[in-house]
Formats: C-alpha cells, structure tokens, sequence
C-alpha cells in the first residue's frame, strides 16, 4: 500500500503546524527568542524524521502487512533514538545558549518527559492527518471507478449528426478528430461529423480512450505502434502535443512489446 500523500498541501500544513506546536510550546517562555529559534530549529527535524520514518517506513512496511512484532520492535527503536536525538539537542542548548544552567531556559525544554511526549503526541497526529489524506484519495479513487463503469456499461457514445441522435460502439470507434467547433468520430465503418467540443466529448468517454493532442482522441485498443512524437491507428499517423507527452507515455509504456517501448523512449 502507497501511504505517501499526493498531495503537497498536506506536508506543507503539517510541517506549519509542528513548528506552531513547537513555539507555543517550547519557545515563547525564553527569556531570549534568539535561542529559542535555535531551540526549535535544532527540534524540528528530529521531531520531522521521527514522523515521517513512523508513517512512511515503519506503518506500510510493517503494521499494514500485519507483521506487528517487527512494527512494535521497530517503533520502540524509533522511540529510544528519537529519545536519545533529543537528548542531544537538549545538552547541546544548555551548553551553548543556556551557558551550562537549565534555570535561564524554558522549563519544558529541560523536560525529557515533556520532549519525548510532545513528539509522539506530535506523530500521531501526523497520523491522522495522513489517514484522513488517503480516505479522500480513495473516495475520489471510488468515484473514478464508478464513473467509468458506469460510461463501460454505457458501451457507446450517443451524438448528433445530422439533426439525429446517432449512438456509436466504443469498440469501433478508432479515434475522434477535432475541427474547431466540431468532431469527426472515425469508425472502422466511417466518419461520423457533429457540433460539439472535444473537451466536453472526452469527460464522456471511458478509460480506454487517450486524448493525445489538443486534436485527437483514440482507442488505445486500435494503436499499433507508437514512438515519442506519433502514435500509429491503422495507417493513421497522430501527432503527440508536448502537453501531453508523459500522460501518453505512462498509459501506453504497459501495453506494448519492448521493440515498441525502446523505440518510445
């Protein structure tokens, strides 16, 4: 299971919020906000590495796999050296900015105890955030899914041609061509024209038709060939727009033989 977020405005919220947690805690009570930004400077990425290694490394690895015994081993590890790092950090701060007394330094940053449970607490919390994360990327997985099995079982596409409504086989549609304000749908039959966008057309189509160029729209399962800047459908060559290069790239890398993909790559 990939437990990392897509989603860079989560880290970005997290990494803010273990540094608010941190001040409120740790560093408005000094006497000097110098050390105190030195003091948290020095905290952060201990209290960062031990979340992340926590929820990226130790939770997929082991507690998603079910092999508690090593994911409590291991997290009890974690546990003695984020400890011990903070310990560190501590001795360091009371030998250069408390000039070797803890009575001129924040009272909680003297506290091991007090270190050593906002960290964890600090985890957690990292925790919930990732889960909750991943549960609206899996709705919206859900959602995808359901809507393309939905436009599956649909099994063609209904447009107006000729003042009429014309439904067409996705299986033998081989690709859709824009013209400005209209579409040509090649089929292995014929060429359908009608009045509509290409963009609107595409969210109505199901999975197993790639948008390739601002242009054109084909059925992965009519492509013979493809390179870096062409994909072949019959005797058909399409161009690839620049844009869309690596979407094309990462749908179709799968689909071919390794003469296909050298020549791709």
């Amino acid at each position: 299971m990939k437990q990392k977020s897509n989603n860079p405005l989560y880290h970005i919220f997290y990494i803010v919020f273990v540094i608010l947690v941190l001040t409120v805690v740790f560093g408005l009570s000094w006497d000097n906000n110098l050390a105190a930004f030195y003091f948290i400077c020095m905290l952060l990425p201990v209290v960062l590495g031990t979340s992340y290694f926590f929820n990226y490394v130790l939770v997929p690895r082991f507690y998603m796999k079910k092999k508690y015994f090593w994911f409590g081993l291991y997290t009890f590890y974690t546990f003695i050296i984020s400890v011990y790092l903070e310990t560190i950090v501590l001795l360091f701060t009371m030998i250069y900015l408390g000039n070797f007394s803890f009575r001129i330094m924040n009272p909680h940053a003297s506290d091991i105890i007090m270190l050593a449970v906002t960290l964890y607490l600090l985890v957690f919390i990292g925790s919930i955030l990732l889960m909750n994360q991943k549960i609206k990327e899996k709705q919206q997985l859900i959602r995808h899914l359901l809507e393309e099995k939905e436009k599956m079982e649909k099994s063609f596409l209904e447009i107006i041609s000729n003042r009429k409504m014309t439904k067409i086989p996705f299986d033998e549609i081989i690709y859709i061509e824009s013209l400005s304000d209209y579409i040509k749908v090649h089929t292995i039959r014929n060429e359908i024209i009608s009045k509509e966008k290409i963009s609107n057309l595409e969210t109505r189509l199901p999975g197993i038709f790639l948008r390739v160029h601002r242009s054109f729209i084909v059925n992965k399962e009519k492509i013979s060939s493809f390179s870096y800047n062409e994909v072949q459908v019959g005797d058909v060559h399409l161009n690839i727009g620049r844009s869309y290069r690596q979407r094309v790239r990462e749908s179709l890398k799968n689909n071919f033989s390794g003469q296909e993909k050298s020549s791709y790559f």
